[in-house]
């Protein structure tokens, strides 16, 4: 049953939003860029669709088998991620996340999950995921907190790199995690890679982001992929196939004789 709960809240989320700015940098790779607050205003600004609707085909590979699936994903930007998963025709689960927490269910095992944020957490091999960060990392928006201070800039021809200049400190319920993180933008500053590395552990989050399209004035990424390497490598593959701005409903309820999941 787990593999299915991973499948419908690790792919329950993807998407992303920027606007094009030019800034006039040198191009050197190995000179830090010093003072550009340009850049990380940029990289940090707020998304600012309203909603989206995504028609996406998923693959999860943890050492299971797990078929692809045809998935309808909502977002209603800072409010809720909702998505409906279909194999050969048909349903087999839906879930939804919100400020509050994230709830699924699938009709497999007949099973569903309610959870805060702690589940995906334990799932990324983080410590630092809420609803804002989360929507974030799926739409390809900095989901890392980001102080210019604690960051070295780079421009290199592909675009700028941008990498931590000290261990950066995440505290969540008394549990203190430390990672050296890398992540490369694109010179129109598309994110286009992220490396998480726990300093402590061998625990590495990367996701990679591509295909980026332009739909009504805001960016997203047509590919996405999460590799989460711990004790063992699970990997997520979005594909994006079609984007509309229109809204539309988002119905959840838990069918009758479900039965709950705890999430450890």
């Amino acid at each position: 049953m787990k593999k299915y709960i991973i499948v419908l809240l690790s792919a329950i989320f993807m998407v992303s939003c920027k606007t094009k700015t030019v800034l006039n940098q040198p191009t050197s790779t190995t000179t830090p860029i010093s003072s550009n607050a340009a850049f990380f205003n940029k990289i940090t600004e707020k998304p600012k669709f309203e909603q989206v609707k995504i028609n996406s085909k998923v693959n999860v590979e943890t050492g299971s088998f797990i078929p692809t699936l045809d998935a309808t994903i909502y977002i209603e930007n800072g409010q809720k991620v909702w998505m409906n998963m279909i194999a050969v025709f048909l349903n087999v689960g839906r879930g939804i996340a919100t400020p509050e927490g994230i709830k699924g269910y699938e009709k497999w095992n007949k099973t569903y999950i309610e959870s805060d944020f702690s589940y995906l957490n334990n799932l990324l091999n983080v410590n630092f995921i809420d609803y804002h960060s989360l929507q974030n990392l799926l739409t390809g928006k900095t989901f890392i907190p980001v102080n210019e201070k604690d960051f070295v800039l780079t421009k290199n021809m592909q675009g700028y790199n941008l990498s931590s200049s000290k261990n950066l400190k995440f505290t969540n319920e008394g549990k203190v995690s430390e990672y050296a993180v890398s992540m490369d933008y694109t010179n129109d500053f598309d994110l286009s890679k992220v490396n998480l590395k726990n300093i402590k552990t061998s625990d590495n989050l990367e996701l990679t982001y591509s295909d980026w399209v332009d739909v009504e004035g805001t960016r997203f990424p047509k590919n996405v992929k999460i590799i989460i390497k711990g004790s063992k490598t699970s990997q997520i593959l979005l594909e994006n196939t079609k984007f509309e701005s229109s809204k539309m409903d988002t119905p959840y309820s838990v069918p009758n004789n479900y039965t709950k999941t705890e999430i450890k």
